[in-house]
């Protein structure tokens, strides 16, 4: 949650904070704000509630000086303590105004740090946990210490889970910043070096990067980094290149980054494959490091969409290798004293690295012992660092806060792992494993077609929606997971309650909610229980429901019992699942859109959790 930017160097800091916020809205955009030290010494502060455009206007309104501005930090709000409000929006200012802070996270002790500074005479302006940190700097400054030094002290007086960026008046072109556990990459130029919460927000200025560890803090100018560990000592750290460029996170014609990113599947797919699939069937893990022979069991520990990914995970690696797999919620893994011994390989799927909640899941699962195979989009991120062996996606940077590439891609790299645990362990035999990887090539082209058929579909299934209270996805087998994938989108970006179900499950309770202002999204194809379905959806429109079916455009009992169709492409049952994602994702765009929502921003969400 929260996003923060920092640069110090030459004479373009303020466009470099305000295009990193921009990048970084998505982590966040309840306010946004920046703070930049002036030629005479001082500071100039400006704050805005509302989404990044308000803040933009402000900096376009002032008047002369930004231009000679040669540091800054920036931030963009998700509220966690205090309501958006301008006097909640970050940088915050410590006493006397010297010293200016921006905060990503949770200080979870902040109330007694609160209340020792009142009784020492602070005064507080803001509801934020925020406003301690900044109190504290400065009074340590005020005593004499360099804002390296004061910062390095109040780290120690924190807990909880954070990364801050701060500068003084005092120590002009110099921004300090730290972290623990929240996110935190330095990039390096020439001349000038930057901050932030994500590699994307400076892609454009720099493709080199440092990771800045937990429990260290970095002090950049134009002319150097130094890195610390949690008692001073100096670190050295090797950088590495980010291969995404900037147009990556443009929208390259598209309305929204939602529908860019839908669009950008097929290649999001065919990258998280290329090189890992042969077309002997052979699977190339190697990159992993891991030696899967010994695995007895599996747990796959995720959140949200990426947990709805593990469910297919699942799937494929009982019915390919068939190892047991327990597929668990991270946030309450976490808190389950969970069994498990060296024969259990832990996957924890995380799109940013970053996850709070998938952290700490992958924490416990070091208590027996098993060993930890992160799938992650982010190349540095945090769980690369925790985990044992990492499986990239490959997608290039997802903006929009509902996840799509990232999902389907997820799913791509759980199945190629479900491939080589079925090599090692020899429960397919080479003919079924060569099988499966020609039909896991077809896996874009057949998402494209899906993509172009739906389109032509679209506005009758969204014109269902318009007076709709509610909305049931219905899935057996493996379309289950996807209806839950698919409710979960309609609910993040229209507001729609939506619920995803067996559908054989509907019968003992769900059905309760079925009237006409109650659609049904069912979802057919092949190896997904076709007639057992039709049946469960047949009960639906006996009590009022229409009826949105998502099939082959060949079905033809599915179009005739339907109210819309939304025709996919026909694919084997290792595809299935992605071609029948992409619709339900155009779905709740069109429904949104309609509705005249902001599909990449919504409200309440932002991209990375990083606070538990």
């Amino acid at each position: 949650m929260c996003g923060i930017v920092g640069y110090a160097g030459g004479k373009r800091s303020v466009e470099v904070l305000m295009e990193g916020l921009r990048r970084l809205e998505y982590r966040g955009y309840d306010s946004a704000g920046l703070a930049v030290q002036l030629e005479d010494g001082g500071f100039e502060v400006l704050r805005r509630v509302g989404p990044l455009r308000e803040l933009e206007r402000a900096v376009a309104e002032r008047d002369g000086g930004f231009g000679l501005v040669r540091a800054g930090i920036g931030h963009t709000r998700w509220a966690t303590h205090g309501r958006p409000s301008e006097r909640n929006a970050h940088p915050h200012l410590g006493n006397g105004g010297r010293v200016a802070v921006v905060h990503n996270g949770i200080i979870e002790n902040h109330q007694k740090l609160r209340g020792d500074l009142e009784r020492r005479g602070f005064e507080f302006r803001s509801e934020t946990d925020t406003e301690v940190v900044a109190h504290l700097l400065s009074e340590r400054l005020e005593a004499g210490m360099s804002l390296p030094e004061a910062f390095g002290e109040v780290m120690g007086l924190l807990e909880g889970t954070f990364a801050i960026a701060a500068i003084s008046a005092d120590e002009p072109g110099t921004v300090v910043a730290g972290r623990r556990q929240s996110p935190l990459v330095v990039g390096l130029g020439e001349g000038e070096n930057f901050l932030a919460s994500g590699v994307p927000a400076l892609l454009g200025f720099t493709h080199r990067f440092l990771v800045v560890e937990s429990g260290e803090m970095v002090v950049i100018s134009g002319s150097e980094v130094r890195l610390a560990g949690p008692g001073g000592e100096p670190v050295e750290r090797e950088p590495f290149e980010v291969e995404w460029d900037a147009e990556a996170v443009e929208l390259g014609g598209f309305s929204d980054y939602m529908s860019k990113e839908i669009h950008e599947q097929p290649r999001a797919v065919r990258a998280t494959l290329d090189g890992r699939l042969g077309e002997d069937g052979v699977v190339d893990l190697s990159e992993v490091g891991l030696d899967l022979s010994g695995v007895r069991r599996v747990v796959v520990v995720a959140c949200g969409t990426a947990y709805h990914a593990g469910l297919l995970g699942k799937y494929y690696i009982e019915r390919y290798a068939r190892v047991p797999v327990e597929v668990a919620v991270a946030s309450e893994y976490r808190y389950s004293d969970p069994i498990g011994d060296p024969g259990t390989l832990v996957v924890a799927i995380s799109q940013s690295g970053e996850t709070t909640d998938t952290l700490a899941a992958v924490e416990a699962a070091r208590s027996f012992g098993g060993r930890v195979l992160a799938v992650t989009n982010t190349r540095g991120s945090l769980i690369t660092r925790e985990a044992d062996g990492v499986l990239l996606t490959r997608t290039g940077p997802e903006i929009c806060v509902a996840a799509t590439k990232t999902f389907v891609a997820q799913v791509v790299a759980l199945e190629l792992l479900a491939m080589e645990l079925a090599r090692c362990r020899g429960t397919l035999p080479d003919e079924r494993l060569q099988e499966l990887a020609t039909e896991l090539r077809l896996a874009p082209e057949r998402i494209q077609n899906t993509l172009e058929l739906v389109s032509c579909s679209l506005e009758q299934a969204v014109s269902l929606f318009e007076e709709a209270r509610c909305c049931l996805f219905l899935g057996r087998g493996i379309a289950y997971p996807v209806a839950l994938e698919g409710a979960l989108k309609l609910k993040e970006i229209s507001y729609l309650p939506a619920e995803g179900y067996p559908a054989g499950e509907m019968k003992h309770g769900p059905i309760a909610l079925i009237d006409e202002t109650c659609p049904v999204v069912a979802l057919f194809g092949d190896g997904v229980h076709r007639e057992k379905t039709l049946s469960n959806v047949y009960e639906t429109m006996a009590r009022g429901a229409r009826v949105v079916a998502v099939a082959p455009p060949d079905d033809r009992e599915a179009a005739q019992m339907a109210s819309a169709v939304l025709p996919v492409a026909r694919a084997p049952e290792a595809v299935v699942p992605l071609v029948l994602t992409v619709p339900l994702q155009m779905l709740a765009h069109g429904v949104a859109r309609e509705r005249g929502l902001d599909v990449d921003k919504p409200r309440n969400l932002a991209k990375s959790v990083t606070v538990e």
